[in-house]
């Protein structure tokens, strides 16, 4: 089906009209030849002068270049056949803990020792963009909560966030709380029974202005369903010692964090390695979509550019005629006034007319 995106362009219609009619007329510089005789002329040849073309043989062709861009800012397209998105799924909101602690260096993958957040960032990167006709998003927290990016289909690009965070980008401190309520201010419009945050940490609620078991409650009675995920090695089997020699895992409040999952109806994980990460997140794949209400999308092919490309071509052939007068389209908008006479009657008339007159 054949349609104008912006049909409202074609009030501009009377504009050039509207612009003749305010401003002033403009001052060609050629001079005007007037005779006293035009009416016995007219009844030489038996028809009224005029000018050197008709008025509208003069605009057509400026009138039908104004038509041309009106049409292709309209933006002319043909709408396909409807056809259905796949949009079952949850709305699955991912909160990162960034602060300081994120950078230890005590997990392991592949026999390597890499830190939580690159852990953290390989394994959920690969779980965001696995997760087909969910809608996901990105919170990154530290002594504040930020939106990285909000609930969208376009996994990829929530990746891409992802791995782009640093340590320390919201603060040294870990505010678990007000992660939760911002997770809770996104997640309340979408429809129920579909809201899902996953929470990655590796201390204790030690900033921010939201208490983590208050925001978990609040959680429950708009059906958000949270999953934490406490990361950090055994600090006892682990050697690799912090900052003063404290590993930082003894910070973790795991039991705060089986509380959240408990009263919002979730589950708590624990990732003590990478391996321990990536079986967790092979539970997470497992949650069931839920449908929601259904959408269906219609193709559009863009066609404005084919009036455009006659706008521009007409717009050469008018330059051209301009420039250069002696060619055959000038000759065509550009026939004489008056054809010259085939006979030497006219002549001898027109001559006795002017002998006539002069007595």
């Amino acid at each position: 089906m054949f349609e104008f995106a912006w049909p409202w362009v074609f009030a501009l219609l009377p504009l050039p009209w509207l612009m003749r009619l305010v401003l002033p007329a403009a001052d060609s510089g050629e001079p005007a030849l007037k005779v006293s005789f035009l009416g016995d002329l007219e009844g030489l040849v038996g028809r009224r002068a005029r000018a050197n073309l008709p008025t509208w043989r003069q605009q057509a062709p400026f009138i039908l270049l104004w038509l041309l861009l009106l049409i292709a800012a309209a933006r002319p397209q043909w709408l396909g056949e409807p056809l259905p998105i796949a949009a079952s799924g949850r709305d699955l909101l991912v909160a990162v803990d960034v602060s300081g602690s994120m950078d230890f260096p005590d997990m392991q993958w592949k026999d390597e020792e890499v830190s939580r957040l690159a852990l953290v960032q390989h394994m959920l990167g690969d779980f965001l963009e696995g997760r087909e006709g969910d809608r996901v998003g990105l919170i990154l927290f530290g002594s504040q909560a930020y939106l990285q990016a909000p609930l969208t289909f376009d996994r990829r690009t929530v990746r891409h966030w992802l791995d782009e965070a640093r340590i320390g980008i919201a603060g040294k401190n870990t505010a678990i709380g007000d992660a939760i309520g911002l997770a809770l201010k996104r997640l309340r419009q979408r429809p129920a029974h579909s809201r899902v945050l996953i929470l990655v940490t590796d201390g204790a609620n030690n900033g921010g202005e939201i208490d983590p078991l208050t925001a978990a409650r609040l959680a429950a009675d708009e059906g958000v369903k949270i999953y934490p995920i406490g990361i950090g090695a055994d600090p006892e089997q682990s050697g690799t010692a912090g900052f003063l020699g404290v590993n930082p895992s003894l910070d973790l409040d795991e039991a705060t964090l089986k509380d959240i999952a408990q009263a919002t109806g979730g589950r708590y994980f624990r990732a003590q390695d990478g391996e321990q990460l990536l079986a967790i997140k092979t539970t997470l794949d497992q949650l069931e979509p839920v449908t929601q209400q259904p959408t269906q999308a219609r193709p559009a092919l863009a066609l404005y550019h084919w009036p455009l490309a006659v706008a521009l071509l007409l717009s050469m052939l008018l330059v051209a005629r301009a420039r250069w007068p002696d060619n055959p389209l000038q000759r065509l908008f550009n026939q004489p006034l008056f054809q010259p006479a085939q006979h030497t009657e006219w002549r001898q008339r027109l001559k006795r007319l002017r002998l006539r007159r002069r007595r």
